[in-house]
């Protein structure tokens, strides 16, 4: 059988009747749309998508306080972890003591077909794995095609808050960032070595053309919209749905679309007249 290579340069083989527990929220979403949410077995409180397959599916904690002693408990035969949501204690634990411990790690939206093609093949839905990639690629084009349509639109610096008390945003070694990148956006973070760094508001004053607060992990709402404003009131300040442009996974099909037409919006468009979640 064709071995599987994840992240840590692990191979895998097909195990097509395998028992999961999946502690990555996007990709919990994503084995359901490869058609395997009857082989989960658990799933952290996170995982919410899509809600009705979950339901029955066992909680473990969350991605930084994982139950390990729980994980052990469902006798899973394929745990999955990401490198961003899942400390590296929680990994080594788990290597420990589950059969097959399989690490992800997506670093732009590039990354997603390989991904399909990772977990479609290690659990035997390697063609729905491709019907993914291809509708991938679709939104992918369409995006590019709308970019190629509005060549000549002036790069904007974006500041895309993720916390509050500390205010955190997004280094350009990251997913987010290349999200962006896909619209044009350059994603701006004061100087520093961390992928997800703080900052003081006022630092990003002159130095950015618009502020995105994400709906997650910190629910920004409409209140914090006048907060940074003041703050940076040289900027354009919106929500943004969080789950669209920070999911990998099945949803980056659908974030990509939601992105574009963000963008598209946010260009020619007042403030108020953004959206923030896209339909489902």
């Amino acid at each position: 059988m064709t071995p599987w290579v994840d992240a840590a340069g692990t191979a895998h083989t097909t195990a097509t009747e395998a028992r999961i527990v999946c502690l990555v929220p996007s990709i919990t979403e994503l084995l359901c749309d490869l058609g395997l949410a009857a082989q989960l077995v658990g799933r952290t409180g996170f995982c919410i998508h899509p809600r009705e397959a979950l339901r029955s599916v066992a909680k473990v904690g969350g991605t930084k306080d994982v139950d390990v002693d729980r994980v052990r408990s469902l006798d899973p035969t394929h745990v999955i972890v990401n490198i961003d949501e899942n400390t590296r204690e929680t990994a080594e634990r788990l290597a420990q003591c589950v059969p097959n411990l399989i690490v992800t790690h997506p670093l732009g939206p590039l990354d997603n077909p390989p991904l399909y093609r990772l977990l479609g093949g290690i659990f035997g839905r390697s063609a729905e794995a491709e019907a993914l990639a291809s509708r991938f690629d679709t939104a992918l084009q369409a995006l590019r095609a709308t970019q190629t349509a509005e060549h000549g639109a002036p790069p904007e610096r974006v500041l895309y808050l993720i916390w509050r008390d500390p205010w955190m945003t997004v280094g350009p070694d990251t997913y987010i960032a290349r999200m962006l990148g896909l619209v044009g956006w350059q994603a701006w973070s004061p100087p520093s070595t961390d992928r997800y760094p703080t900052l003081q508001l006022g630092s990003a004053a002159g130095a950015v053309d618009r502020v995105l607060l994400s709906s997650e992990p910190y629910a920004f709402r409409d209140k914090h919209l006048a907060e940074v404003a003041t703050a940076l009131p040289e900027a354009t300040v919106t929500l943004i749905d969080g789950e669209q442009v920070s999911w990998y996974g099945s949803r980056a099909i659908e974030g990509i679309t939601y992105l574009s037409d963000y963008a598209r919006r946010a260009r020619r468009s007042n403030p108020g007249d953004l959206y923030v979640t896209a339909d489902r």
